[in-house]
């Protein structure tokens, strides 16, 4: 009875009190894309720039505004008595007097030349507007690579831990086996003591990793804006089976050339760049405009009274242009011009600088990818080599022709080769995502 007891205490006990929440590639994803603070703010941002555009529109329409008025004045006068021109002492007599006006109109101005400072204004905002769309979608394709290398780490981590598990229970069965070769004689105690201290070493390298997986896991939880105490199940997106056609993940890009080519065309942050420049070379319109005359126009139309039934008996219509020719402005035309020229400048010399910048993510990248796909394939034959090894070796230790010594130097090949099968693996994975974001050809469209 007691044994029934222990049996369902412990079945109890390994049933988690709260259910695991799946969270695959996918929604990891749309989730980060959601809830990503620095997208946000871009994207309250982008209304902003909407408003600039709009402004930049107005500022060609006439400006219309009306006005009204309403005055009133009371003068009272107690009296009093002067001298008039003939030296006669004349009496003022006591007086109250009000005065009342209305007064009403509309009217407004338009700028009729201004040296094309508000066309050009119009285009930079266009550009700033369109820039700012494309660093959005920048920073989503970075959401995107982030949140799958995130998720790649906390993958990679679960697997090393699995293996740290199966080790333990590698060294399990063999305590086990050499403590009782041990109580037959066949083995030397220190071979049980030996392999009694490499069981704890297993054990204690599997708390390691399982620590790691953790934090692996609290850190994607985190990005994600996610509750950390709540328990999560990742999802692997490639299945039970493990195999990696690396070809086929290399047939997805051309040679060298091609691949610059393609990044400069889908690159968001080298087209946003693009739109600086020709923001910045609006620029130089705007202020080159302080040297041009502008014209302009104000027109009003309005009315007054000294009582509102007679308000509409006497109008005034008043039309007038200005024209205003600078003829100096104490150098800020010209200061302003040469600002303008310098952010030209600086603007092309920022685009120079990313293209440099983007073949060089591009060819390293590529780079990196095909040295990571040969160290899979030197990792893989080193798993099967390791794995015969240790076979070989715990045969021979079996048969007696061979050490413990030599039974845990295998064992520690074969485990140090799977973990480096595993690192391998998922960095084959982050090299590929890598490249494609060096392109651009991350797509985030599928998970919004």
């Amino acid at each position: 009875m007691k044994k029934y007891f222990l049996i369902v205490s412990a079945l109890l006990v390994t049933i988690p009190t709260f259910a695991q929440k799946q969270l695959s590639l996918d929604e990891a994803v749309r989730i980060a894309l959601q809830k990503n603070p620095n997208l946000i703010k871009l994207k309250n941002s982008l209304d902003g720039a909407k408003a600039q555009l709009k402004s930049a529109y107005g500022d060609l329409l006439p400006s219309l505004g009306a006005q009204a008025n309403f005055s009133w004045q009371r003068i009272e006068d107690a009296g009093s008595s002067q001298r008039n021109f003939l030296g006669e002492l004349v009496q003022i007599a006591p007086s109250n007097v009000e005065n009342r006006s209305y007064s009403a109109g509309i009217g407004g101005g338009v700028t009729l030349f201004d040296g094309l400072a508000n066309y050009a204004n119009i285009s930079q905002k266009q550009n700033s507007l369109e820039s700012s769309q494309y660093n959005i979608a920048k920073l989503k394709q970075t959401i995107v690579y982030q949140t799958t290398d995130f998720y790649y780490v906390v993958l990679n981590a679960e697997d090393l831990m699995r293996v740290r598990e199966e080790n333990v229970k590698y060294f399990q069965k063999f305590y086990e086996s050499v403590n009782e070769r041990n109580k037959l004689g066949s083995v030397a105690v220190a071979d049980v003591y030996g392999a009694q201290v490499q069981l704890g070493n297993a054990e204690l390298a599997l708390i390691q990793a399982q620590n790691a997986y953790d934090q692996a896991k609290n850190g994607l939880l985190s990005y994600l804006a996610l509750n950390v105490m709540e328990d999560y199940l990742l999802v692997n997106p490639f299945g039970t089976d493990r195999v990696i056609d690396t070809n086929a993940f290399l047939k997805n890009f051309e040679d060298m050339k091609t691949l610059v080519s393609v990044a400069l065309d889908k690159r968001f942050d080298f087209k946003s760049q693009q739109l600086e420049v020709k923001s910045a070379v609006k620029g130089e319109t705007i202020a080159f405009a302080g040297v041009l005359p502008s014209l302009s126009a104000n027109y009003n139309y309005g009315t007054g009274a000294v009582s509102m039934d007679k308000l509409m008996d006497r109008t005034t219509l008043n039309v007038n242009m200005s024209l205003n020719i600078p003829i100096f402005s104490r150098f800020a035309t010209e200061t302003a011009i040469q600002l303008a020229e310098i952010n030209t400048m600086n603007a092309k010399e920022d685009l120079l600088a990313l293209e440099r910048q983007i073949k060089i993510e591009v060819k390293q990248g590529y780079n990196d990818l095909i040295a990571s796909k040969k160290s899979l394939e030197v990792a893989l034959k080193n798993v099967t080599a390791a794995e015969e090894n240790r076979k070989i070796n715990q045969e021979r230790y079996n048969l007696g022709s061979a050490t413990i010594l030599e039974v845990l130097q295998a064992n520690r090949d074969y485990v140090d080769a799977q973990r480096n099968k595993i690192n391998t693996v998922f960095d084959f994975y982050r090299q590929y995502d890598k490249l494609n974001n060096a392109i651009g050809r991350l797509d985030f469209s599928k998970f919004e």
